[in-house]
């Protein structure tokens, strides 16, 4: 057996015994009380009262998604920029095919009205 394959193995293997010494480790030295309190959610000093499901708007989880792939973008950029003197101009081309397609999805978002939060009044007309 090769020994990298041997080192991944044994990795793995480990990583599944620490985790269950963990987890044993939780439930052994735990405490298991049974009360009312331990029911109601407990925030910040604060104990909640009234409805705590909010119902958010799509738009707030789409702009997160949005802020995650330009983050990593930027990320992208980052490591390009460090290493600019090595890539040459074949790296410059990249990028800039990155950067232009990156904008075309931006313009398409901006056309879609994606990033426009209030809904267009519907016109009525008698």
């Amino acid at each position: 057996m090769n020994l990298q394959i041997l080192g991944f193995i044994c990795f793995i293997l480990f990583s599944f015994i620490i985790c269950g010494i963990m987890l044993l480790g939780g439930w052994l030295l735990g405490q298991r009380t049974v009360s009312r309190s331990k029911h109601i959610p407990f925030e910040s000093g604060i104990i909640a009262c009234g409805n705590t499901e909010l119902r958010l708007s799509i738009k707030f989880y789409l702009i997160a998604v949005f802020f995650l792939i330009f983050d990593i973008e930027a990320i992208y950029l980052y490591s390009w920029s460090v290493n600019i003197k090595r890539i040459g101009w074949i790296g410059f081309y990249e990028v800039s095919f990155f950067i232009f397609f990156l904008l075309l999805s931006l313009l398409y978002f901006v056309k879609e009205r994606i990033f426009q939060w209030v809904p267009k009044k519907s016109i009525n007309i008698h």
